[in-house]
């Protein structure tokens, strides 16, 4: 291996590199399914009620 091979990274570049992969990998919801998850809310309330 030749020192030019080497490739110095800072903690803060691995950290950005690192944040940067979970981003990716969160799930995104799109506004129906938030709406989804609202109503089966409101329902499990409703039925606590009776």
């Amino acid at each position: 291996m030749n020192d030019e091979d080497v490739v110095i990274e800072t903690k803060q570049e691995r950290r950005e590199r690192k944040l940067a992969s979970k981003k990716e990998a969160m799930q995104k919801h799109g506004k129906s399914t938030a709406r989804v998850y609202i109503d089966s809310l409101f329902k499990r309330l409703a039925r606590k009620k009776k």
